[in-house]
């Protein structure tokens, strides 16, 4: 079986990195946005002009109220009929990588095992790795946690032996102090 070059060219590296608004982690403008218009121009899609025109839209609530973050901004969101769009393409897309490896699998299915064996071995390594590292940041962080518990306590019992000592001294002199808990 031959790679489909469709496959191949998803291995291939690009050196451009689009900078603005993703959907599926894809640039809305550069990369979207030119597909759906080409898509409609071929017939493949009927996305509306007021999609494509304006892709991003402000969002309301269930009163039609505009929806703000936490952080006070104004919600913004991709409109409605692309985002329909990006999910069919991402569906789509899932399939061809599934239906790409069953068909590996299926006419070169040795082949595909002696990989997955590989990846297990060369991973298992770098497994053991991690959980030895895991397992001593663990230890180091409840020796941490008793050290500091350990010293709260030291602190509490020196403040109490304080509030002790002044509260014995204002006896001796007669004199009353309110004790404050530290």
């Amino acid at each position: 079986m031959q790679t489909p070059n469709y496959i191949k060219s998803l291995l291939i590296p690009t050196t451009r990195k689009p900078q603005g608004r993703k959907v599926w982690s894809i640039d809305l403008e550069q990369v979207w946005l030119p597909f759906f218009t080409a898509t409609n121009t071929m017939g493949d899609t009927a996305i509306p002009a007021a999609a494509i025109g304006c892709p991003l839209r402000l969002g309301y609530d269930k009163a039609g109220a505009v929806r703000f973050s936490q952080s006070g901004r104004p919600l913004v969101k991709v409109a409605k009929e692309l985002a329909d769009n990006v999910r069919l393409v991402r569906d789509n897309f899932t399939a061809n990588l599934v239906n790409y490896a069953g068909s590996v699998i299926k006419e070169n299915g040795e082949g595909y095992k002696a990989q997955v064996e590989l990846g297990h071995k060369a991973g298992e390594t770098i497994f053991q790795y991690d959980r030895s590292q895991l397992e001593k940041a663990v230890k180091a962080q409840a020796v941490r946690a008793e050290a500091v518990a350990k010293a709260e306590a030291e602190a509490e019992a020196v403040a109490q032996g304080e509030a002790e000592a002044e509260a014995e001294a204002s006896k001796s002199t007669g004199k009353v102090k309110e004790l404050v808990p530290a």
